[in-house]
């Protein structure tokens, strides 16, 4: 076969983007076709960006196209992960949700799940349209933050299939691993189970259209994580740490897990939580027990934007204990810590967008 453009094109058709079940062609994944001479170079899209996704689609380039036109052919392809807007056009998981934003912690108990909901809170303030996911299998606190302990998701028939339709409470659509376990019984799954789990609050959900999707990811890296970007159209994540030392270093570790080839999700920023004790008789008054800035500088050393800094005030737990999110208060400064932090995360997420 002769090697020319409308032959590479007709080869290449015959190659399948495994998510998409697609060939690479019709679904306008191939760009960048150069021809010199015995050597073929071309630019690949995949759906998936983890290492082991683009490999894959290097190794069956070069098997087709070496077959096709010979083994003396020198193939040079640059496979990479689908931009945003592709990506969204393409999706097949969450078709209808605009922006789908992890936020994680490299260790726990620093608030992450506060974060979440009160970001989901001031989100819906400002109008958007918002769902939560409640990843963090171990421990499901999103029941609770929203009162919804007692709910369960129905079941509603999509297209002749069954999907599970989130609870709704404030105007957030929610789903928990915590709706379909015992509250007072710890889960022990193996990590398999527990990323099965997470993944079908994804596929077998009904989520509809939404502006925002948050997932609340368990501390840590592992499997969960790993799951989530090999499942999920992730658009960015957020690092949620207080400003001591050793949530610092785990916070960093967060941060370097999402930069890796195989996961290759933009971090957003970073959130500082706890970031001063406020006592309730002396409201002007900022006490900095775990450290002052300490995830701010972080955020600046790393080259990641900085979201802003939370407080530590009792009416913050005092709100996540009774499930009324504190960003719901009228005229608190914990309500506007929240919308402050509501107003960078949205202008954040364009401008990364924009950038793509």
């Amino acid at each position: 076969m002769e090697l020319t453009r409308e032959n590479v094109l007709e080869v290449l058709g015959s190659i399948m983007e495994p998510d998409l079940k697609k060939d690479i062609v019709s679904a306008n994944l191939v760009e960048n076709i150069t021809i010199d001479e015995n050597k073929l170079m071309l630019k690949v899209f995949v759906s998936n960006p983890a290492l082991h996704a683009r490999k894959r689609m290097s190794e069956a380039l070069e098997f087709n196209l070496k077959r096709a036109f010979g083994k003396d052919l020198l193939v040079e392809s640059e496979v990479k992960g689908m931009p945003t807007e592709a990506k969204s056009a393409h999706r097949k998981i969450l078709p209808q949700v605009k922006n789908v934003v992890a936020i994680a912690s490299g260790k726990g108990g620093v608030g992450k799940s506060t974060i979440t909901a009160n970001l989901a809170g001031g989100l819906v303030k400002a109008g958007y349209r918002v769902g939560i996911v409640d990843a963090d299998i171990y421990g499901p606190s999103m029941p609770t933050m929203f009162d919804v302990v007692e709910e369960k998701p129905t079941m509603i028939d999509v297209d002749g299939k069954p999907m599970i339709t989130p609870v709704v409470n404030y105007g957030i659509k929610i789903l928990s691993i915590g709706f379909f376990t015992e509250q007072d019984n710890a889960v022990v799954w193996r990590g398999p189970m527990a990323a099965k789990a997470m993944t079908q609050m994804f596929t077998d959900a009904h989520w509809g259209e939404l502006d925002y999707l948050l997932i609340d990811l368990p501390p840590g890296t592992g499997d969960i994580h790993l799951s989530l970007v090999q499942t999920v159209p992730l658009d960015a994540a957020v690092i949620v740490s207080t400003p001591q030392e050793v949530a610092l270093a785990d916070a960093r570790k967060g941060v370097n897990m999402f930069k890796l080839d195989s996961i290759k999700v933009p971090v957003l920023g970073i959130v500082e939580n706890m970031a001063w004790f406020t006592p309730a008789e002396l409201p002007d008054n900022k006490y900095y027990i775990f450290g002052r800035d300490g995830a701010k500088n972080l955020a600046h050393g790393m080259g990641v934007a900085f979201l802003g800094h939370i407080p530590l005030v009792q009416g913050v737990r005092e709100a996540g204990d009774v499930g009324r999110p504190a960003v719901f208060q009228e005229n608190t400064p914990t309500a506007k810590a929240f919308d402050e932090l509501v107003t960078t995360f949205v202008e954040q997420l364009e401008l990364l967008k924009s950038k793509k």
